[in-house]
């Protein structure tokens, strides 16, 4: 700030001179203090205490239980229960008419409260008649009462429900419980009126519109019974009428006789084939079957045994054996001529089946001619059929319609669409003045205004402003880590630091570093990677599987610090892999840079933090190393899709770390819990020898290291 108090040296607010003047007038402070404390209290005291009560409606369907799926629907009564209708239902319990109906229920023009202008004041008298306030008194008493009900009341949705509040505000308490209840009474008999209202209309409106509706649908059914005696469409069935049930009978006495007649040709045909070939007819079905051939059949057995007895008795001319023979041979003429009169039989069995074939087919063309015909009148009298289905049943639907609402037109047969779930109860105490919290703000008000209004008075006459000084001593820096010498393990810490002032030239002692600058700890190390932006870390761990537990525990409090973390395991005990991996089998980097596997399967998820690791792998380790020159890619690539990337090389020296740490801004993370001071010191002077400058040492959850100036030592 510059410019202040007419001189053009810089100026600076002094803040403790504008408190200490705030406490040299402490008392005036108290004092306004507790005065405005007191005013506000009997202020709140002398005001009229309002009570407040309240009444909550559930807006619900109160369909009654003899309703069922086939009845009316209430589609009105489903349209109250979106966010439109219960706003719209607020507004109900808003409206002129029920208020006015609830003032005259109860009275509220006899009471004082509800009409304070019909007593007015002197005061009023005046501004009325000096015209600067219109006379209340011309307004009639009901809109009065309206004006002042309205003032009174608050009807607002519950968040995010179906419910309704009724909160009214009185001088008397019990008014204030009353008017929200009879608020709701009023408002369940107007929604059951308006409901019995809308039966009743229904119920005198259908009442015309059935009677029309019988008398349509009795000319409907009328017209189609005339069409269907005037076509002949006489039913047999739902779904046939007579002619094409006859049409049917015909089709299939006709198959049925196309059969027959094929069945006696084909054997008929087989008997005269078998009689011209010369080959035996006893196997035919139609011989065999005939008694007469049985019977001639049997005499021809007979006399066949008596001529083979004869015959070992007899020479072939005797007399009797001759007439054997002779009767053998009219045997067979007789089958013969018996055979020909079956296959005359059968051909004529084939004959009289054509003629009837022949017959039935004339008739069924007849029968086709009239289904046709009949087919096309069948069309007016479907049509027929389809206005009078649709008469009859708007009939019944209006029926169903018309019981319901004559049912519904009863008192108590209609519900409101809506139960009070909380009665209004008397208010025990007022609303309105809260004197406490009242007298709290005005005490703790007048203590604000009295602090600013000193403090602006100190600031006005300059007081507490103070010139600024025109050179300030500046401290050196400590040299960074990477400008300490090789050896700087060696190099015990200084225990103060001097600083030259320029223009002096004086020195001056500056503090001593606090405990955080000599932590070494795990969270100290996630703060410093987290701090300089760290995205490629590199760990060694001379301890073992104690330096990896203590890499693994680094990359999970990262992870828990909302970072993108992933931890590739080179480790040679695979300690990463097995304290992160769901198994010590997946595929890793080994397999990786061996180019057995695919990229995004060696990624794998921590199983107790969002931290990724990409386990050590089943790949030979000598075949994998061969493909080392890939790493640097690998790391590239996954810096570009996490924050960081920690490289775990477990008990690798310099040379190891070498070929890992290529890329420019890797960390390298000496991981020691556990791990002697001198052995530390090793570590780093060999890091050291090897070209590192930079080692951020690690020692464990809050175990102190060796006494070195920073974190970072080489």
């Amino acid at each position: 700030m510059s410019g202040i108090g007419g001189g053009h040296e810089d100026v600076d607010i002094d803040l403790g001179g504008l408190f200490r003047a705030v406490w040299q007038r402490r008392s005036r402070v108290v004092l306004a203090t507790l005065g405005a404390a007191a005013v506000a209290f009997a202020a709140a005291k002398m005001i009229a205490p309002q009570y407040e009560s309240e009444t909550r409606v559930l807006i619900e369907s109160r369909e009654p239980e003899f309703s069922g799926a086939g009845q009316l629907p209430q589609s009105g009564s489903d349209r109250i229960f979106d966010e439109s209708g219960i706003a719209s239902q607020v507004q109900v319990l808003r409206s002129a008419d029920l208020i006015k109906q609830v003032a005259r229920n109860m009275k509220l023009h006899e009471l004082e409260e509800f009409d304070p202008s019909a007593h007015p004041s002197a005061l009023s008298d005046l501004l009325v008649m000096l015209r600067m306030k219109k006379n209340p008194l011309e307004l009639p008493p009901e809109e009065r009462i309206l004006r002042e009900f309205n003032s009174k009341l608050q009807v607002y949705q519950v968040e995010k429900s179906r419910v309704i509040a009724i909160a009214f505000t009185s001088k008397d308490p019990k008014l204030a419980a009353a008017i929200p209840n009879e608020m709701a009474k009023v408002y369940l008999s107007l929604q059951s009126g308006a409901k019995l209202d809308s039966n009743s209309e229904a119920s005198r409106w259908l009442e015309p519109e059935i009677a029309n509706l019988r008398e349509k649908v009795r000319e409907a059914e009328a017209k189609v019974a005339a069409y269907r005696a005037e076509s002949g469409l006489l039913p047999t069935s739902e779904t046939e009428n007579f002619a094409t049930r006859q049409l049917s009978d015909i089709s299939a006495e006709l198959a049925r006789v196309r059969g027959e007649r094929a069945n006696a040709a084909a054997r008929a045909e087989g008997v005269r084939a078998a009689l011209a070939d010369g080959r035996a007819v006893d196997t035919l079905a139609d011989i065999v079957g005939s008694p007469m051939i049985q019977r001639l059949k049997e005499s021809k057995a007979a006399l066949e045994a008596q001529i083979a007895d004869v015959s070992t008795s007899l020479l072939d001319g005797h007399p009797r054996l001759k007439g054997l023979r002779s009767q053998l041979e009219g045997i067979e003429a007789q089958i013969r001529s018996e055979t020909r009169k079956i296959l005359a039989s059968l051909d004529n069995e084939a004959k009289v089946g054509q003629l009837r074939e022949q017959q039935l087919v004339q008739q069924l063309n007849s029968l086709k001619a009239q289904s046709a015909q009949a087919g096309e009148e069948e069309v007016g009298l479907r049509a027929l059929e389809r206005e009078a289905a649709a008469q009859r049943q708007l009939l019944e639907t209006y029926l169903v319609r018309y019981r319901e609402a004559t049912s519904r037109s009863v008192a108590n047969a209609t519900p409101a669409d809506a139960r009070v779930i909380s009665n209004a109860v008397i208010p025990a105490l007022a609303s309105f003045p809260k004197v406490i919290p009242i007298t709290i703000v005005a005490a703790f008000a007048s203590f604000l205004v009295s602090c600013v209004v000193i403090m602006l008075a100190e600031l006005f006459s300059g007081r507490a402003l103070r010139p600024t000084s025109v050179a300030t001593p500046t401290v050196a820096e400590p040299a960074p880590a990477s400008a300490a010498p090789e050896s700087a393990s060696n190099v015990p810490y200084e225990a103060s630091v001097a600083a030259v002032e320029p223009q002096s030239g004086k020195e001056r002692e500056v503090r001593e570093p606090n405990a955080a600058e000599q932590d070494f700890s795990i969270e100290s190390v996630a703060d410093h990677l987290l701090g300089h932006g760290v995205r490629v870390a590199v760990s060694v761990s001379p301890g073992g599987d104690e330096g990896s537990m203590a890499a693994v525990m680094l990359v999970r409090l990262l992870a828990e610090a909302e970072q993108k973390v992933v931890l590739i395991d080179f480790s040679g005990s695979v300690c990463p892999t097995r304290l992160m991996a769901q198994s010590p089998h997946l595929p890793g980097i080994t397999d990786l840079l061996a180019g057995e596997v695919a990229f995004s399967e060696t990624i794998h998820a921590d199983r107790f933090s969002d931290a990724h690791v990409i386990p050590r792998g089943e790949a030979d380790p000598r075949m994998a190393m061969r493909g080392i020159e890939r790493l640097q890619m690998i790391v590239d690539a996954l810096t570009n899709a996490y924050d960081l990337v920690l490289i775990e090389c477990g008990q690798a020296d310099a040379e190891a770390v070498a070929k890992v740490a290529r890329r420019e801004g890797t960390e390298i993370i000496l991981s020691a819990p556990s791990v002697s001071e001198e052995k530390i010191v090793e570590e780093l002077t060999r890091f050291g020898q090897a070209g590192y400058r930079d080692i951020v040492l690690m020692t464990g959850a809050g175990r102190p290291g060796p006494d070195f100036p920073d974190r970072r030592a080489a």
